[in-house]
């Protein structure tokens, strides 16, 4: 019989449900309990997969081929627990779901209104695809107050009222602003909140109150009186030196006990060494690399927030610092920039999609390749390291990619068909955006003897992917013959999954988005190898 625990927040956004839905995963888990995280967005897109990253951050995408928001890499960095495509959900979706059924006619002629079909829809979704969980914690997106979110809200009040209080609690995140001119932390904003999501049926059981500094018992107590929850269901959230010690600061001021305490449930105490090593090994490494992320959406780095996890992760895994330098790869492109590239130990150039910047990505793997430096391309790295060697080392001067546009020498191209399970998958020039690329899991067949050989330690893998182009096999052989190794591909061996160039310190270009699967207990090995390198260069400068 699963618990649900509704997860909403209040005063300003980015307060960090997301971080705190999957510290109190991760507590749960630890104590003995299978748990499951889910994630409702309340703006109109059916899915963040058309949205531009500055405006929403990273597009995190799951096996099943989902494009989700990316608190579901929260939870599963925290848990381990994969997610899936019933896992996060828009209003775009929900209505299209509920227009779909009223033009097929499944409402029997009914007058569809927001109570209760949309309602409805949303409680479905919540309580389904639900097993043998014990948990199901559900983030609301957004803040209390934002009329987008006001279905949501009603929908978990109702849910919480057919539930009972045996299965159904509600866990408020709000701020303690500091006002240095009056030396101390004020309370209003979290009562307003409150009286807000009052105001729509729901009495929260649990506050975490976000703050820069200790909360004072006496703010505690008055917070308890104003807001009607018990002072021990207010729960001090204070800012920590890493998203890592968020599980093991939650512990300390109680956060999984009053939980337990609430659903009457005993359970023993959670073992919490591991975070504690991995928080070890964080703030006390035993040395520092620095890492170039060459990339075109570094004014907000929400949109690398795997990628700069899956780094840290391979810091972790080699008991060193990561030291990131995100530069614009635009600035690539003015000649004499490149020279910022010196001295790093490491060049990484991530996804992206468009013309823009796309020179300088192809620059920074020229510089890698001539310097020996350590390169790692992901998606469009991969693509733009193919351009890069094609142009320099195969000859073909007007190499290029078809996403910018009409070219002589496509040496990456879009993608028509391919195969997902046992299913021929199509697309056309043209076509909608949303949702339409090589999305989800797809296994690779790796070159024995290969480099990514060795880091897999296996010659079958499976991989995540987010892409529409792919590099074109019709060069194939000329970019073999000029040094590039073809080290993974799909097992019909059409699609190209993985290239490298034998005797470089390490160069790896991936089509695939392998930060999608890294975890702090469980590094990607790829992300460990390449930061290895990165070790080993550093003691060359």
């Amino acid at each position: 019989m699963a618990r649900f625990i509704f997860i909403t927040g209040g005063v300003v956004s980015s307060l960090g449900k997301g971080l705190a839905s999957a510290a109190l995963g991760a507590l749960l888990q630890a104590r003995g309990f299978k748990v499951r995280l889910r994630k409702l967005d309340p703006y109109l897109n059916v899915d963040p997969g058309t949205m531009s990253p500055y405006q929403h951050g990273e597009v995190y995408v799951t096996d099943d081929g989902a494009e989700t928001d990316l608190d579901l890499g929260h939870y599963e960095r925290f848990t381990g627990v994969a997610g899936r495509r019933s896992d996060n959900v828009t209003t775009g979706r929900i209505y299209s779901d509920v227009i779909a059924k009223e033009r097929r006619g499944d409402y029997l002629g009914a007058t569809i209104q927001v109570i209760p079909h949309v309602t409805d829809a949303i409680r479905d979704f919540i309580t389904s695809d639900v097993t043998d969980e014990d948990f199901v914690l559900c983030e609301i997106g957004g803040t209390v107050g934002d009329i987008e979110g006001l279905p949501f809200l009603e929908a978990i009040r109702q849910l919480g009222n057919e539930l009972g209080r045996e299965r159904a609690m509600y866990i408020h995140l709000t701020l303690l602003p500091y006002i240095p001119s009056a030396g101390e932390l004020k309370t209003k904003p979290t009562q307003h909140s409150v009286k807000e999501l009052l105001s729509v049926g729901i009495q929260p059981d649990l506050l975490l109150c976000r703050s820069d500094r200790p909360i004072p018992e006496g703010e505690c107590r008055k917070i308890a009186l104003f807001c009607n929850v018990r002072q021990e269901a207010v729960i001090p959230a204070l800012d920590v030196g890493t998203i890592y010690s968020v599980p093991l600061s939650y512990h300390e001021q109680g956060l999984d006990e009053q939980v337990l305490r609430y659903f009457r449930l005993d359970a023993p105490q959670p073992d919490l060494t591991r975070w504690r090593e991995i928080v070890a090994r964080i703030t006390r490494p035993e040395g520092e690399v620095s890492i170039a992320i060459v990339g075109k959406y570094t004014g907000l780095l929400d949109a690398y927030k795997s990628l700069s996890e899956a780094l840290s992760h391979g810091g972790i895994a080699n008991n060193v610092r990561v030291n990131m330098r995100w530069m614009d790869s635009q600035i690539f492109e003015n000649g004499d920039a490149i020279q910022q590239l010196e001295g790093v130990h490491g060049i990484l150039v991530p996804g992206g999609f468009g013309e823009r910047g796309s020179e300088g990505k192809i620059q920074a793997a020229k510089f890698a390749r001539e310097r020996m430096v350590p390169y790692f391309g992901i998606c469009f790295g991969m693509q733009m390291a193919v351009i890069e060697a094609a142009r320099n080392l195969a000859g073909i001067a007007k190499a290029g990619s078809s996403e910018f546009g009409p070219t002589k020498e496509p040496l990456v191209g879009l993608m028509t068909e391919w195969v997902k399970g046992n299913e021929l998958e199509r697309r056309q020039v043209g076509g909608n955006f949303g949702g339409t690329m090589r999305l989800g899991a797809f296994p690779a067949v790796l070159k024995e003897g290969s480099r990514v050989h060795q880091i897999y330690g296996t010659t079958r893998i499976s991989e995540r992917h987010r892409h529409r182009y792919e590099v074109n096999t019709n060069y194939r052989e000329r970019l073999e013959q000029a040094g590039i190794a073809f080290s993974g591909m799909s097992p019909d061996g059409i699609l190209p999954e993985i290239i490298e160039i034998p005797g470089h310190p390490w160069f790896i270009g991936v089509q695939f988005h392998p930060e999608l699967k890294s975890r702090p207990f469980e590094p990607h090995p790829l992300f460990t190898s390449f930061i290895h390198a990165a070790v080993e260069q550093s003691r060359l400068v």
